[in-house]
């Protein structure tokens, strides 16, 4: 399964007072949107993404585990320690996921609300794992398997090559015994990028090898 991850825009940054005086900061606008080719040239059926979103709210939003970081991390995994958001609202408006959520007082929400008490411009990422398949217009369409980790707050989204095309985009994952592992193919590849020149042929020979060994 792939690691999917799409940035939105069109979200608000709000701080909304309480009866009691307190301050509470939330982002809400657009989460996601079906039937649209999105930036990265895919596009998301809307039924696919009604019925993962259904699924989404009724296990994560409505119990109060709708999770999100601060940035994306490297996997499909939500990390308690970079916990910046709670989502409280997801809706299907039509063709476009809406969704709000509030930044938590965690060390990460806490930067969060800084950035927008200072009038940072942020944005929302999804994440989730799915398969890819290129429709009849050639254009990759996400599977039904597609399943939704997590929303997370990113900065300037618009800047393409920082968060669109993200260091985790791309990389595939599989359901190892029970353990979403990254697959072998993408961790020679990343030892390779690490390989200073000079012993880069040995290392690559010795990489092929283990691979072979694992066919």
């Amino acid at each position: 399964m792939k690691l999917i991850t799409e940035m939105t825009e069109d979200v608000k940054c709000l701080i909304e007072d309480t009866d009691h005086g307190q301050k509470h900061h939330f982002i809400e606008g657009i989460f996601m949107q079906a039937e649209t080719k999105n930036r990265n040239g895919r596009v998301y059926p809307l039924k696919t993404l009604v019925n993962e979103v259904n699924r989404y709210h009724k296990k994560y939003v409505s119990e109060n585990r709708a999770l999100g970081e601060l940035n994306h991390p490297k996997g499909p995994s939500v990390n308690l320690d970079r916990v910046s958001h709670i989502i409280k609202d997801l809706r299907v408006e039509g063709n476009n996921i809406y969704g709000k959520a509030k930044i938590m007082d965690t060390p990460m929400g806490n930067i969060a609300k800084n950035l927008i008490n200072e009038g940072a411009r942020l944005g929302v990422s999804s994440r989730g794992m799915g398969s890819l398949k290129k429709n009849t217009q050639g254009i990759n369409e996400v599977q039904e398997d597609f399943m939704l980790s997590a929303v997370d707050i990113v900065a300037d989204p618009s800047a393409p090559h920082a968060f669109v095309n993200g260091i985790m985009e791309g990389h595939e994952w599989i359901w190892d015994n029970g353990i979403l592992k990254e697959k072998q193919i993408n961790v020679y590849h990343n030892e390779i990028k690490k390989t200073p020149k000079k012993i880069l042929e040995k290392k690559t020979i010795e990489l092929f090898g283990d691979f072979l060994s694992k066919l």
